[in-house]
Order: C-alpha cells, then sequence, then structure tokens
C-alpha cells in the first residue's frame, strides 16, 4: 500500500493554455467534443468510505476493496490510503452580480477562511473566480493562504453567471496542485445565466474527471428545496445539475440557506478528504475510448462509498 503523504501528482498532459493566459475564455461545445474524445493514459480513482452513522472509515485494507468497470472486477496497481495527508484544493468561487445579494460572498469568505484554518503541512490551494463568461485565475497554487484569504476578500461581484463554462475548465486546472489527494471545491450560488455549454456537453466533459467536486450551493434565505404548488422549478435546475456534478465525480453536494453555515460545510468537506482513498489502472489500449462505468465493492459490513462514476477511454485491465 502506498501512503498518499508520499503520492505527488505530476501532470503528464497540460493545456497550453494554463500557463499563458490569466483569464481564460469559455469553452465551446466544439472543444468538449475534442476534449472528451482523448483517452486517458492512467485512471485514478479517488474515493471516500463513510460509515451509516456518516463517519469516515480509515482502516480499510487493499483486499477489502474490489474495483468494478462495467460490472467486472478490475487489475489495479495502486491503493493509497491518506492517512491525513495534505490535499490540493481548487477553490472554484462564483464572482457573480447574484452574489453580492443575501451576504453570499461574505459567506463564501468565512467558507475559504474555515478551509485554510482547518490547513495542515503540506496543504496547497488555488483560487479562480467567475463571472461574465470568463474564468479567471486569481491565485495559482501555493502554501500561502495569506495571499488566498486577501484575493477572496478582494472579490467584487458583477455579471453573470456562468458556473457550467467554469466548471468545464477546472479538471485541467486541478492538475497544477502537487499531492495525490485533491479536490475542487465549487462555491456559487447555482443560478446559471450565461454558459455557453449545455447540461449535456458539462456531463460528458466531466466523465473523465478524476477529481472530485464538492459543490456548495448558496440559497437565499427562505429558499424552499422543492418548488410550490404553481412555481416553476426552473430556479432549482441548476441545484439538480450540482447534484449531478458532485455525485459523477464522487463528491458531495452541499446546500446551505444560512451564510453562517457554510464554514460547517467546508470543514466536513475537508473531514472527507483527510480519509480519502485512491486506486489507479492503466487501461489496456484495447477498445474504442467510450464510457465506462465504475463501482466499488467492499468486504465486511454495509458502508457507504462516494466515488467516480466511470472513465472515458479504452478497456481496463481483467483482473486475473
Amino acid at each position: 500500500m502506498i501512503d498518499l503523504k508520499r503520492l505527488i501528482v505530476v501532470p503528464l498532459l497540460v493545456s497550453t493554455t494554463l500557463a499563458a493566459a490569466q483569464e481564460i475564455a469559455s469553452p465551446t461545445a466544439e472543444t468538449v467534443k475534442a476534449t472528451t474524445s482523448v483517452a486517458v493514459g492512467y485512471v485514478l480513482v479517488p474515493f471516500v468510505v463513510t460509515s451509516l452513522k456518516g463517519l469516515p472509515v480509515r482502516d480499510l485494507r487493499e483486499q477489502d476493496v474490489t474495483l468494478l468497470v462495467d460490472g467486472k472486477p478490475v487489475k489495479t496497481d495502486l491503493f493509497a490510503r491518506s492517512d491525513d495527508a495534505p490535499v490540493s484544493f481548487t477553490i472554484l468561487l462564483d464572482g457573480s452580480g447574484s452574489m453580492g445579494l443575501a451576504g453570499k460572498l461574505e459567506g463564501a469568505r468565512a467558507a475559504v477562511k474555515a478551509l485554510v484554518d482547518q490547513r495542515i503541512p503540506g496543504d496547497d490551494f488555488a483560487l479562480f473566480v467567475f463571472s461574465e463568461g470568463t474564468v479567471r485565475e486569481s491565485v495559482s497554487s501555493t502554501g500561502d493562504t495569506a495571499r488566498l484569504v486577501s484575493a477572496v476578500n478582494a472579490v467584487k461581484p458583477f455579471g453573470r453567471t456562468a458556473f457550467f463554462d467554469a466548471l468545464a475548465k477546472m479538471p485541467d486546472k486541478s492538475l497544477l496542485g502537487k499531492n495525490g489527494s485533491r479536490a475542487i471545491i465549487l462555491l456559487t450560488d447555482g443560478i446559471d445565466n450565461a454558459s455557453e455549454l449545455s447540461r449535456d456537453d458539462l456531463a460528458a466533459l466531466l466523465e473523465g474527471v478524476d477529481v472530485p467536486v464538492y459543490p456548495i450551493g448558496l440559497r437565499s434565505p427562505g429558499s424552499p428545496i422543492s418548488p410550490v404548488p404553481g412555481q416553476s422549478a426552473e430556479a432549482l435546475l441548476n441545484l439538480e445539475i450540482l447534484g449531478h456534478v458532485a455525485r459523477i465525480t464522487g463528491g458531495r453536494l452541499s446546500i446551505v440557506d444560512d451564510a453562517a453555515r457554510l464554514p460547517d460545510s467546508v470543514r466536513l468537506i475537508e473531514k472527507d478528504l483527510r480519509a480519502q482513498y485512491l486506486l489507479g489502472f492503466t487501461p489496456t489500449g484495447a477498445g474504442p475510448a467510450r464510457f465506462h462505468r465504475i463501482a466499488l465493492r467492499l468486504s465486511g459490513p454495509l458502508r457507504a462509498i462516494r466515488v467516480r462514476a466511470g472513465y472515458k477511454g479504452p478497456s481496463p485491465p481483467a483482473k486475473g
């Protein structure tokens, strides 16, 4: 077994736009189609296991876990356990005008402060702010938390929201973190009114993401969780999309209607990631690059598992 404290992620493929631009234009549907047609060279499968009471399970052994792809056991060559290993956090902050209402941006700032207050040696953080159809890199991956907090405090809400487009840029960006345990934390009010990408485009792109996304949906106080009679469900659809993003990437959605509770949601995410496991395998290269569904089978008592829904690439190696 490999300890995630010693596992350093080295990005093999990084888009040339990452180092060249501070502001990233929104991707198009054509970009998504091109991106999702590329086969992966190595598949990482981060996962979190909790008891039925929601407590992280930290003592799994390699022989306790079977990785299934399309329902069949797969031979893995990596099993790592975090044991409170450092994490690379990519923070994706909604900087649109709607975040200036009902204390949402102030709550998001408190959430980031709570995250850095929980840091351990080796954690690194990157900050990206999205609004008006662009994603801006405010802070590249760093351990300088004072710089991160200062950048978050300097955000001025303006413009429309395009979080579909913002999420489409994050898979590559998250590779800039140096740690084996990684996560994207999305802070948004869930109102998308400017994306060029459709929901289907976003779902197709996320099929290849090996980093869990933890969306935190910031709702105005008193907002309903489901539509009341006679009300359109349109305002709630984007929160449903956020839930889908969490499920397909192995993260977890939090919906918060009181900005003061945001730090608690961030602490739960941090607790998850300190107990993360990581599996890995190299696809055989046989067969077309397509979406393969991932599942895990655990020995022992019934427990809850959060894991990415699948990967896009050629066939996996069969377990002998």
